[in-house]
């Protein structure tokens, strides 16, 4: 028998984990960005002071690459209060936590510890193993120069001792850039000619290119279409949502989306399009959704899904369509787990492919709907803000908690896409069903799977246990970026 202790222990941890996955720092539909970085930045320090190791240990939960770049820059900053052990542990997750995160994101982070003054040897110890490892020097130290050299000079990192060709110059490049003359680099004398030739601008990457563009007055139109055989693929896919029309995206770029990622391409598409496109978009969809699924693909049995494209599906100026996005995406991916499933938008809307957010999040009707076929399994992705009739989803699933299916032959989860800054959390549909923060449709089958945890009874010491058989998992993946 668990303690009172011993379970609200664990709500904190899970409270935290499911707010880490949802908050992005971004405006909701409901709640703007200040008062979610008050809730986030609260959850952050009161988890690093009662359950440090926890805290580290979230880092392997699935949570979003902004709060693993958070938890490590605490981490960092309070080495001198972590026990020998836990510094250990710290500092594998770290490593590994480092080799995965977006490239980007990491060097955010480096600044924000140069920044706070984060400096203490173990910090430069990890700022420089990432640094040396990286494959491709000369082409950071121009895609991301204000940054690599911050972090060059806040992790005391010998430039002359540096591997491959950009280590003889990356301290002149980068301190004393156009004194040298002609690069032996070419990455380096590229960047160096687009300072006063305009066709060394497309050869650039695409970043540092559109501030060359800017300054010299170049058409966004020209650009873009001197630029475009350059593009990565998530550059062409994000020119394209933002309306690139001059980028084109292939059919076998599609094919390699990951399921959110593609579900997001999709709903930025009109609905006329959308419909001409049926085939192509739908069968991008289902192959990413079956990638996702892998060995568990049809073993699901009998699903049910309540799929919010309620109103405030469409999200913020900030993250568009967002939950509508995570919603289309677990769609197809519950599709392919399930032997027999049953999809029921709160819309009532029926195809898929043209969902779009319109009416009121009238949770209750749909939930009964889909209880009547007694699933094996119910999934509701929805922000959980039930208002027609306020409360009746709640009602529903007590019901059918306490009368119908006291044994719980209905597994029923609740995966919520929006971070309620005013319940610091994320928003519940009921006490008696599990809840889990959700950012990528792609972890749906993890998250449900640690959802678990969040019934009110599994204590600190359950959870504590499949945590620590996570961590252990995780570290011995690779990760899909070194």
């Amino acid at each position: 028998m668990e303690s009172v202790a011993d379970l609200v222990a664990a709500e904190d941890v899970l409270l935290f984990v499911n707010a880490a996955v949802a908050a992005t720092g971004q405006d909701e539909f409901h709640t703007g960005r200040a008062r979610q970085e008050w809730s986030v930045d609260f959850l952050h320090e009161y988890m690093l002071v009662n359950y440090r190791d926890l805290y580290a240990a979230a880092l392997a939960l699935g949570i979003n690459d902004r709060n693993k770049a958070r938890i490590v820059l605490r981490l960092l900053q309070s080495g001198a209060d972590a026990t020998p052990e836990q510094r250990r542990t710290e500092g594998r997750l770290i490593r590994r936590v480092l080799r995965e995160l977006p490239v980007n994101r990491v060097y955010r982070l480096f600044t924000a510890l140069a920044k706070a003054k984060v400096n203490n040897r173990r910090t430069r110890a990890v700022m420089r193993e990432w640094l040396t490892a990286r494959p491709d020097l000369g082409f950071e130290a121009v895609k991301y120069r204000g940054a690599f050299k911050r972090a060059a000079l806040h992790a005391h990192l010998d430039l002359d001792g540096l591997p491959g060709d950009a280590g003889a110059e990356l301290a002149s490049f980068l301190f004393a850039p156009m004194a040298t003359g002609r690069y032996r680099v070419p990455l380096f004398e590229t960047w160096r000619r687009a300072h006063f030739d305009r066709s060394a601008v497309f050869e650039l990457p695409y970043t540092v290119a559109e501030g060359f563009s800017a300054e010299r007055g170049i058409p966004r139109q020209v650009f873009l279409e001197q630029i475009a055989p350059n593009l990565t693929r998530n550059e062409r896919l994000r020119l394209q949502r933002s309306g690139g029309t001059a980028v084109a995206l292939d059919a076998a770029a599609l094919g390699r989306m990951p399921l959110t990622r593609l579900a997001a391409y999709v709903l930025a598409i009109p609905t006329e399009e959308r419909e001409e496109r049926r085939e192509e978009l739908t069968g991008a969809l289902r192959a990413a959704a079956l990638r996702a699924a892998g060995d568990r693909a049809r073993t699901w049995g009998k699903v049910a899904a309540v799929l919010d494209d309620s109103y405030s599906s469409s999200g913020s100026n900030e993250k568009r369509r967002r939950p509508l996005v995570v919603a289309l995406g677990a769609h197809f991916l519950l599709d392919a787990l399930a032997g027999e499933y049953r999809p029921l938008w709160l819309s009532g809307n029926e195809d898929a492919l043209l969902a779009e957010p319109r009416g009121v999040t009238a949770l209750g009707d749909r939930i009964l709907d889909a209880l009547e076929t007694r699933p094996d399994t119910l999934v509701v992705v929805s922000d959980g803000w039930d208002n027609a009739p306020t409360g009746l989803a709640a009602e529903v699933l007590r019901v059918w908690a306490t009368r119908l299916d006291p044994e719980r032959r209905t597994a029923i989860v609740h995966l919520n896409p929006v971070f309620d800054a005013d319940g610091i959390g994320v928003r519940r549909l009921a006490p008696s069903v599990p809840t889990a923060g959700v950012r990528d449709a792609e972890d749906l089958p993890e998250l449900m799977a640690f959802a678990r945890f969040d019934d009110g009874r599994a204590g600190i010491e359950e959870l504590r246990a499949a945590v620590d058989a996570r961590v252990e998992r995780w570290l011995e993946e690779e990760p899909w970026a070194a």
